[in-house]
Protein backbone atom coordinates (compact mmCIF):
# COMPACT_ATOMS: atom_id res chain seq x y z
CA UNK A 1 0.00 0.00 0.00
CA UNK A 2 1.80 3.13 -1.20
CA UNK A 3 -1.11 5.53 -0.62
CA UNK A 4 -4.74 4.67 0.00
CA UNK A 5 -7.74 6.97 0.11
CA UNK A 6 -10.93 6.44 2.08
CA UNK A 7 -13.92 8.73 2.55
CA UNK A 8 -15.05 9.33 6.13
CA UNK A 9 -18.65 10.49 5.70
CA UNK A 10 -19.30 9.79 9.38
CA UNK A 11 -17.00 12.70 10.35
CA UNK A 12 -17.91 16.39 10.57
CA UNK A 13 -16.60 19.71 11.83
CA UNK A 14 -17.91 22.26 14.31
CA UNK A 15 -16.05 25.58 14.53
CA UNK A 16 -15.52 27.69 17.64
CA UNK A 17 -15.00 31.41 17.05
CA UNK A 18 -14.81 34.51 19.20
CA UNK A 19 -12.00 36.26 21.09
CA UNK A 20 -12.01 33.85 24.05
CA UNK A 21 -12.31 30.61 22.06
CA UNK A 22 -8.94 29.18 23.18
CA UNK A 23 -9.49 29.80 26.88
CA UNK A 24 -13.08 28.55 26.67
CA UNK A 25 -12.07 25.22 25.11
CA UNK A 26 -8.97 24.89 27.27
CA UNK A 27 -11.19 24.90 30.37
CA UNK A 28 -13.39 22.12 28.97
CA UNK A 29 -11.15 19.71 27.06
CA UNK A 30 -8.66 17.17 28.37
CA UNK A 31 -5.70 18.42 26.33
CA UNK A 32 -3.93 21.73 25.88
CA UNK A 33 -5.62 24.29 23.63
CA UNK A 34 -4.32 27.67 24.82
CA UNK A 35 -0.72 26.65 24.18
CA UNK A 36 -1.35 25.82 20.50
CA UNK A 37 -0.53 28.34 17.79
CA UNK A 38 -2.33 28.64 14.47
CA UNK A 39 -1.46 25.60 12.34
CA UNK A 40 -1.08 23.36 15.38
CA UNK A 41 -3.58 20.97 16.89
CA UNK A 42 -4.19 18.22 19.40
CA UNK A 43 -6.35 15.24 20.16
CA UNK A 44 -8.67 15.87 23.09
CA UNK A 45 -11.64 14.40 24.93
CA UNK A 46 -14.78 16.12 26.13
CA UNK A 47 -16.06 14.35 29.26
CA UNK A 48 -18.84 14.69 31.77
CA UNK A 49 -18.12 15.37 35.45
CA UNK A 50 -17.97 11.60 36.13
CA UNK A 51 -15.21 11.16 33.56
CA UNK A 52 -17.33 9.45 30.93
CA UNK A 53 -16.23 10.21 27.38
CA UNK A 54 -18.77 12.30 25.49
CA UNK A 55 -16.66 12.60 22.35
CA UNK A 56 -13.10 12.33 21.05
CA UNK A 57 -11.97 15.35 19.03
CA UNK A 58 -9.30 16.52 16.67
CA UNK A 59 -8.68 20.16 17.64
CA UNK A 60 -7.24 22.31 14.84
CA UNK A 61 -6.22 25.83 15.83
CA UNK A 62 -6.62 28.31 12.96
CA UNK A 63 -5.97 32.04 12.83
CA UNK A 64 -9.55 33.13 13.50
CA UNK A 65 -11.28 29.99 14.76
CA UNK A 66 -10.74 26.54 16.19
CA UNK A 67 -12.06 23.54 14.28
CA UNK A 68 -13.38 20.52 16.16
CA UNK A 69 -13.42 17.39 14.01
CA UNK A 70 -15.64 14.65 15.45
CA UNK A 71 -18.22 12.02 14.55
CA UNK A 72 -20.99 13.80 12.67
CA UNK A 73 -23.68 12.27 14.86
CA UNK A 74 -22.12 13.90 17.95
CA UNK A 75 -22.08 17.46 16.62
CA UNK A 76 -25.55 18.44 17.89
CA UNK A 77 -24.85 17.06 21.37
CA UNK A 78 -21.45 18.75 21.55
CA UNK A 79 -22.90 22.07 20.39
CA UNK A 80 -25.54 21.79 23.10
CA UNK A 81 -22.89 21.19 25.75
CA UNK A 82 -20.78 24.09 24.55
CA UNK A 83 -23.82 26.36 24.68
CA UNK A 84 -24.49 25.11 28.21
CA UNK A 85 -20.97 25.98 29.36
CA UNK A 86 -20.80 29.22 27.40
CA UNK A 87 -22.76 31.32 29.93
CA UNK A 88 -21.59 34.87 29.05
CA UNK A 89 -18.42 33.94 27.17
CA UNK A 90 -18.26 35.60 23.72
CA UNK A 91 -17.89 32.44 21.63
CA UNK A 92 -19.93 31.07 18.73
CA UNK A 93 -20.26 27.61 17.23
CA UNK A 94 -20.84 27.70 13.46
CA UNK A 95 -21.19 24.37 11.68
CA UNK A 96 -18.72 23.93 8.83
CA UNK A 97 -20.13 21.90 5.90
CA UNK A 98 -17.24 19.66 4.97
CA UNK A 99 -16.40 16.31 3.41
CA UNK A 100 -13.55 14.47 5.12
CA UNK A 101 -11.19 11.95 3.54
CA UNK A 102 -8.19 10.09 4.94
CA UNK A 103 -5.05 9.45 2.91
CA UNK A 104 -2.89 6.68 4.36
CA UNK A 105 0.31 4.85 3.62
CA UNK A 106 4.06 5.43 3.25
CA UNK A 107 3.59 7.54 0.11
CA UNK A 108 0.74 9.69 1.43
CA UNK A 109 2.84 12.88 1.63
CA UNK A 110 4.30 12.30 -1.83
CA UNK A 111 0.83 11.73 -3.24
CA UNK A 112 -0.41 14.99 -1.75
CA UNK A 113 2.58 16.79 -3.27
CA UNK A 114 1.89 15.21 -6.67
CA UNK A 115 -1.69 16.49 -6.41
CA UNK A 116 -0.40 20.02 -5.79
CA UNK A 117 -0.58 20.13 -1.97
CA UNK A 118 2.92 19.68 -0.58
CA UNK A 119 3.03 19.20 3.19
CA UNK A 120 6.23 19.67 5.19
CA UNK A 121 7.30 17.16 7.80
CA UNK A 122 4.18 17.25 9.93
CA UNK A 123 3.94 16.99 13.70
CA UNK A 124 0.82 15.30 15.12
CA UNK A 125 -2.38 17.20 14.26
CA UNK A 126 -0.46 20.03 12.57
CA UNK A 127 -2.43 21.34 9.59
CA UNK A 128 -2.36 23.76 6.70
CA UNK A 129 -4.59 25.26 4.04
CA UNK A 130 -3.81 24.13 0.49
CA UNK A 131 -5.47 23.53 -2.86
CA UNK A 132 -6.14 20.30 -4.77
CA UNK A 133 -7.78 20.30 -8.21
CA UNK A 134 -8.67 23.95 -7.72
CA UNK A 135 -10.51 23.17 -4.48
CA UNK A 136 -9.50 24.77 -1.15
CA UNK A 137 -8.64 22.04 1.36
CA UNK A 138 -7.29 21.76 4.88
CA UNK A 139 -4.83 18.92 5.43
CA UNK A 140 -4.01 17.67 8.94
CA UNK A 141 -1.62 15.00 10.18
CA UNK A 142 -3.96 12.47 11.81
CA UNK A 143 -2.23 10.28 14.37
CA UNK A 144 -5.54 8.86 15.59
CA UNK A 145 -5.83 7.00 12.27
CA UNK A 146 -3.48 4.24 11.03
CA UNK A 147 -0.64 4.11 8.52
CA UNK A 148 0.70 7.64 8.79
CA UNK A 149 -2.63 9.18 7.85
CA UNK A 150 -3.57 12.68 6.82
CA UNK A 151 -7.16 13.93 6.91
CA UNK A 152 -8.35 16.23 4.14
CA UNK A 153 -11.22 18.66 4.71
CA UNK A 154 -12.95 19.94 1.57
CA UNK A 155 -16.30 21.54 0.80
CA UNK A 156 -18.80 18.82 -0.15
CA UNK A 157 -19.13 20.11 -3.71
CA UNK A 158 -15.35 19.75 -4.19
CA UNK A 159 -15.07 16.24 -2.78
CA UNK A 160 -15.30 14.39 -6.10
CA UNK A 161 -12.68 16.57 -7.78
CA UNK A 162 -10.25 16.08 -4.88
CA UNK A 163 -10.80 12.32 -4.93
CA UNK A 164 -10.13 12.16 -8.67
CA UNK A 165 -6.98 14.29 -8.34
CA UNK A 166 -5.55 12.14 -5.55
CA UNK A 167 -6.28 8.94 -7.47
CA UNK A 168 -4.61 10.43 -10.54
CA UNK A 169 -1.61 11.22 -8.32
CA UNK A 170 -1.30 7.56 -7.34
CA UNK A 171 -3.74 6.88 -4.50
CA UNK A 172 -5.93 3.78 -4.52
CA UNK A 173 -9.41 3.81 -3.00
CA UNK A 174 -9.41 1.66 0.15
CA UNK A 175 -12.23 -0.68 1.21
CA UNK A 176 -13.62 -0.14 4.70
CA UNK A 177 -12.67 -3.67 5.74
CA UNK A 178 -9.02 -3.03 4.89
CA UNK A 179 -9.15 0.26 6.80
CA UNK A 180 -10.55 -1.54 9.86
CA UNK A 181 -7.83 -4.17 9.64
CA UNK A 182 -5.19 -1.45 9.76
CA UNK A 183 -6.99 0.26 12.65
CA UNK A 184 -7.06 -2.95 14.66
CA UNK A 185 -3.42 -3.79 13.93
CA UNK A 186 -2.31 -0.34 15.10
CA UNK A 187 -4.79 -0.12 17.97
CA UNK A 188 -6.60 2.95 16.68
CA UNK A 189 -10.09 3.00 18.26
CA UNK A 190 -12.88 5.21 16.95
CA UNK A 191 -15.54 7.02 18.95
CA UNK A 192 -18.90 5.38 18.38
CA UNK A 193 -17.29 1.99 17.74
CA UNK A 194 -14.65 1.19 20.36
CA UNK A 195 -15.27 4.28 22.47
CA UNK A 196 -18.69 5.34 23.76
CA UNK A 197 -20.20 7.37 26.57
CA UNK A 198 -19.87 4.30 28.78
CA UNK A 199 -16.07 4.48 28.71
CA UNK A 200 -13.45 6.21 30.81
CA UNK A 201 -10.28 7.50 29.18
CA UNK A 202 -8.12 5.06 31.16
CA UNK A 203 -10.02 2.09 29.69
CA UNK A 204 -9.18 3.07 26.12
CA UNK A 205 -5.40 3.23 26.36
CA UNK A 206 -5.53 6.76 24.92
CA UNK A 207 -4.62 8.75 28.02
CA UNK A 208 -1.16 9.80 26.83
CA UNK A 209 -2.48 11.11 23.50
CA UNK A 210 -5.68 12.81 24.64
CA UNK A 211 -4.68 14.23 28.00
CA UNK A 212 -2.28 16.85 29.32
CA UNK A 213 -1.09 16.17 32.85
CA UNK A 214 0.33 19.70 33.15
CA UNK A 215 -2.76 21.76 32.35
CA UNK A 216 -5.24 23.00 34.89
CA UNK A 217 -8.78 21.91 35.57
CA UNK A 218 -11.20 20.71 32.91
CA UNK A 219 -14.47 18.81 33.00
CA UNK A 220 -13.76 15.26 34.21
CA UNK A 221 -10.25 16.11 35.45
CA UNK A 222 -10.92 14.97 39.02
CA UNK A 223 -11.82 11.46 37.83
CA UNK A 224 -8.72 11.23 35.63
CA UNK A 225 -6.50 12.46 38.48
CA UNK A 226 -8.06 10.03 40.96
CA UNK A 227 -7.51 7.08 38.64
CA UNK A 228 -3.92 8.17 38.02
CA UNK A 229 -3.32 8.30 41.77
CA UNK A 230 -4.62 4.73 42.03
CA UNK A 231 -2.36 3.41 39.30
CA UNK A 232 -4.91 3.73 36.51
CA UNK A 233 -6.76 0.60 37.60
CA UNK A 234 -10.07 0.13 35.79
CA UNK A 235 -12.31 -2.90 35.37
CA UNK A 236 -11.87 -3.33 31.62
CA UNK A 237 -9.20 -2.50 29.06
CA UNK A 238 -9.14 -2.17 25.30
CA UNK A 239 -7.14 -5.05 23.84
CA UNK A 240 -6.40 -6.72 20.54
CA UNK A 241 -7.28 -10.34 19.86
CA UNK A 242 -5.73 -12.83 17.48
CA UNK A 243 -8.49 -15.14 16.33
CA UNK A 244 -8.44 -18.65 14.93
CA UNK A 245 -11.64 -17.96 12.97
CA UNK A 246 -13.23 -14.73 11.70
CA UNK A 247 -15.64 -13.04 14.11
CA UNK A 248 -18.11 -10.19 13.98
CA UNK A 249 -18.44 -7.01 15.99
CA UNK A 250 -20.58 -7.64 19.03
CA UNK A 251 -19.37 -11.21 19.60
CA UNK A 252 -18.78 -12.13 23.23
CA UNK A 253 -15.31 -12.84 24.56
CA UNK A 254 -15.53 -15.81 26.93
CA UNK A 255 -13.22 -17.53 29.39
CA UNK A 256 -14.16 -20.79 31.15
CA UNK A 257 -17.66 -20.39 29.76
CA UNK A 258 -18.15 -16.95 31.27
CA UNK A 259 -18.25 -13.61 29.41
CA UNK A 260 -15.21 -11.43 30.02
CA UNK A 261 -15.64 -8.90 27.21
CA UNK A 262 -17.04 -8.12 23.78
CA UNK A 263 -15.63 -7.52 20.31
CA UNK A 264 -16.03 -3.95 19.03
CA UNK A 265 -14.30 -4.32 15.63
CA UNK A 266 -13.16 -7.37 13.66
CA UNK A 267 -11.42 -7.85 10.34
CA UNK A 268 -9.23 -10.21 8.38
CA UNK A 269 -5.74 -8.81 8.08
CA UNK A 270 -3.66 -9.59 5.01
CA UNK A 271 -0.65 -10.00 7.30
CA UNK A 272 -2.14 -11.48 10.47
CA UNK A 273 -5.35 -13.23 9.47
CA UNK A 274 -8.49 -12.86 11.61
CA UNK A 275 -8.06 -10.16 14.25
CA UNK A 276 -10.29 -8.10 16.50
CA UNK A 277 -10.33 -5.33 19.07
CA UNK A 278 -12.52 -5.07 22.12
CA UNK A 279 -12.73 -4.56 25.86
CA UNK A 280 -11.62 -7.36 28.15
CA UNK A 281 -12.10 -7.58 31.90
CA UNK A 282 -8.87 -6.86 33.72
CA UNK A 283 -8.77 -10.42 35.06
CA UNK A 284 -8.19 -11.67 31.49
CA UNK A 285 -6.55 -8.62 29.88
CA UNK A 286 -2.92 -9.73 30.18
CA UNK A 287 -1.27 -10.31 26.78
CA UNK A 288 -1.12 -14.02 25.99
CA UNK A 289 -4.34 -14.90 27.83
CA UNK A 290 -6.35 -17.58 26.05
CA UNK A 291 -10.07 -16.84 25.54
CA UNK A 292 -12.87 -17.91 23.19
CA UNK A 293 -14.74 -15.83 20.62
CA UNK A 294 -17.79 -17.35 18.89
CA UNK A 295 -16.68 -20.81 20.02
CA UNK A 296 -13.17 -20.50 18.57
CA UNK A 297 -9.92 -20.04 20.43
CA UNK A 298 -8.40 -16.56 20.57
CA UNK A 299 -5.46 -14.87 22.27
CA UNK A 300 -5.43 -11.49 23.97
CA UNK A 301 -2.65 -9.21 22.71
CA UNK A 302 -1.53 -5.69 23.53
CA UNK A 303 -2.13 -2.78 21.16
CA UNK A 304 -0.68 -2.00 18.71
CA UNK A 305 -0.35 -5.58 17.56
CA UNK A 306 3.06 -6.88 16.64
CA UNK A 307 3.58 -8.68 13.33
Amino acid sequence: MAAALIALPERGVLAVSGPQRSKFLHNLLSNDVEGRASGQGSLAALMDVKGHLLVLLRVLVCENEILLEMPRDRIAAVEGLLLHYKVGTPVRFPLRPVAIHALLGPSAAQTLAAAGAAVPDASPQSHLAAEIAGQPVRIARATDLPAGAFVIHVAPEGSEAVTEALCSAGACVMARGDFDALRIEEGRPLFGIEVTEDNLLHETGLLAEYHSASKGCYVGQEVVARLEARGGNVNKLLRGLRLTAPAAAGAAINAAGQPVGRISSAAVSKQQGPIAMGYVHRSHAAPGTAVEVAGALATVVSLPMGS
